[in-house]
């Protein structure tokens, strides 16, 4: 028997209410796996990972994979759900190809370049997690997801360079402490001596110089903001500010009182 359209809305109701509840069950632990990945990502990038950190790191990437699928079986479209989360699938698919080994059968796949194409990827990846996250501990907006928003970008992105720039035997970041200082200087439109050598640095480092864009004017309208809502709360101050608005409300509202009152004591 066919489901009648209103039959289909409902449901579709039902399971949107349903992901609803079950991504609130599962906002702290997601929270917390998305930052520790984080961490193991760029202990991973700069000084390798042991086997306890590699057995976290799939346990967590399972995690995220049955959080996925779970997600995906009760989204009611599933390809605008698709559309909407096909970064965090990208972030799923990659590290599969380490798990299975895959590169070590396929020649193509052993090349340096390819390699780093995949990290790049998993860089992006991993910052749109950590968004994911921040966003679901702090809100949307604020300047404190800002600050900490930025700070992931920093630390993540100082590993991507590392690991796509590292030269010991020429120029280049040799070390995560200068990656990150690199980093830093881009993202707050400073610049650097040094510019990428590798075609995934290149990318990560416009990439990074389009998020800083994006914070300096968030900051400036920000400092704005701040500024002018002080000289509006200054009664000498020449924006009008809440006080001399109330102020101007209030004179108007006696004015159109005693006109009230002089039309009604007017003779007729």
């Amino acid at each position: 028997m066919n489901a009648t359209p209103a039959d289909q809305a409902q449901l579709d109701t039902q399971r949107s209410a349903l992901a609803r509840q079950i991504g609130r069950w599962l906002e702290m632990p997601l929270i917390v796996l998305g930052l520790t990945w984080l961490a193991l990502l760029i202990v991973e990038f700069t000084r390798g990972l042991n086997r306890a950190g590699e057995i976290a790191t799939n346990v967590i990437w399972v995690v995220f994979i049955a959080e996925f699928a779970l997600r995906f079986t009760i989204a009611p479209r599933k390809a605008a759900f698709l559309r909407h989360n096909w970064l965090t699938l990208v972030s799923l698919v990659v590290p599969a190809l380490r798990v299975f080994r895959f590169f070590q059968t396929i020649r193509l796949l052993r090349a340096a370049r390819t390699l780093r194409g995949f990290r790049l990827v998993k860089v992006i990846a991993s910052i749109n997690r950590g968004m994911r996250a921040l966003r679901s501990s702090m809100g949307r907006r604020g300047f404190g997801y800002v600050a900490a928003l930025t700070a992931v970008v920093i630390l993540v992105g100082g590993a991507g360079m590392l690991a796509f720039e590292n030269n010991p035997n020429g120029r280049g970041i040799n070390d995560y402490g200068s990656a990150v200082w690199w980093t830093a200087m881009i993202v707050t439109t400073m610049g650097s001596e040094y510019w990428p050598q590798t075609a995934e640095g290149r990318v990560l480092c416009f990439l990074l110089s389009l998020y800083g864009l994006g914070v300096l004017g968030y900051v400036a309208g920000a400092l704005a903001t701040f500024f002018v809502g002080r000289d509006a709360e200054n009664a000498k101050g020449e924006i009008a500010g809440a006080h001399a608005l109330n102020a101007l409300r209030e004179e108007i509202a006696a004015l159109r009182a005693e006109l009230r009152n002089s039309a009604a004591a007017r003779p007729r």
